[in-house]
């Protein structure tokens, strides 16, 4: 079983088009893997969330019933070792998260994050990477 981190913008992604590949990619790691979660990670989501502009994707309750399922459905952890690598520090909460889980996969389109691949053996992949990746292992 693996391990990963989806970043915001693949959740925000996967929440606000149900047929995209990060939706894909997400569905499949949370019926395959274990998908980790902190709590700036879901501070962050429930931000960009609920921002006004998604409205034209969905309502904003639906957005939030979104983010509660998959809070339910992520394995929680407690971020104990602070990194400081990635050239947007914003970011570094993505791996941070991904070394104190112990992830297999970090899965993201920032190009910030996925030049930095691997990162202590923790590969970085797009969402459709992942995807490719996950659909082989679910034969």
């Amino acid at each position: 079983m693996f391990r990963c981190v989806f970043d915001t913008n693949s959740v925000v992604s996967a929440a606000l088009f149900a047929d995209s590949v990060p939706a894909r990619a997400l569905m499949l790691a949370l019926r395959l893997g274990v998908v980790l979660m902190s709590q700036d990670l879901a501070d962050e989501l429930a931000d960009v969330l609920a921002r006004p502009r998604f409205i034209r994707y969905s309502s904003l309750q639906a957005r939030k019933t979104l983010l509660d399922n998959l809070m339910q459905q992520t394995e929680w952890m407690e971020v104990t070792q602070q990194i400081h690598a990635c050239r947007d520090p914003d970011d570094d909460k993505i791996l941070e998260l991904a070394v104190n889980g112990e992830a297999d996969y970090i899965v993201t389109g920032d190009d910030d994050l996925l030049v930095m691949k691997p990162f202590r053996r923790i590969d970085i992949v797009t969402p459709a990477e992942f995807l490719a990746i996950a659909s082989a292992i679910d034969q």
